[in-house]
């Protein structure tokens, strides 16, 4: 019997393909958006994942300012910062913020859904959230991907 045929191939970072890959979030429910590009930076839709590489894409999302979040999530949810001073503590709702800075609404879903360590702070510098639908990574040539079909 070939012993090799039957060995688990990690992958490392000479040997990951790294794709650029498009997303379209106009009328998308934040929530599922956020877990779905998480998947992809993180590389777990790929049969070469490994937990400890970066094997993901790097990810476009664009028209971040028309993102939809279901309920009352609007007004009621709130985002806490802290300045590290007594009484430095903000909050901040969605809806102010996006009318602040709508990217960082999106940014903050993801960055929550992927692991907090090193490699996951590696793998948030593979994200680039734009406001509108113009985006500066064309000369990458990323591919568009619906969201529907991602399981």
């Amino acid at each position: 019997m070939d012993t090799l045929s039957y060995k688990t191939v990690s992958a490392n970072k000479a040997t990951v393909q790294k794709e650029w890959i498009l997303v379209d979030a106009k009328d998308e429910i934040l929530g599922r958006l956020a877990s779905k590009v998480a998947m992809i930076l993180r590389g777990k839709n790929k049969p070469s994942f490994t937990p400890h590489v970066d094997c993901g894409d790097n990810v476009i999302v664009i028209n971040a300012s028309q993102i939809k979040l279901t309920g009352n999530k609007m007004t009621e949810k709130q985002y806490v910062s802290h300045s590290g001073y007594p009484g430095g503590q903000k909050f901040i709702s969605p809806e102010h913020l996006l009318a602040k800075k709508p990217i960082a609404v999106v940014e903050k879903a993801v960055k929550g859904m992927l692991p907090k360590n090193r490699l996951g702070r590696d793998l948030f510098r593979n994200l680039y959230v734009y406001e509108g639908i113009e985006h500066a990574q064309e000369a990458q040539k990323p591919k568009k991907v619906d969201l529907k079909s991602i399981k």
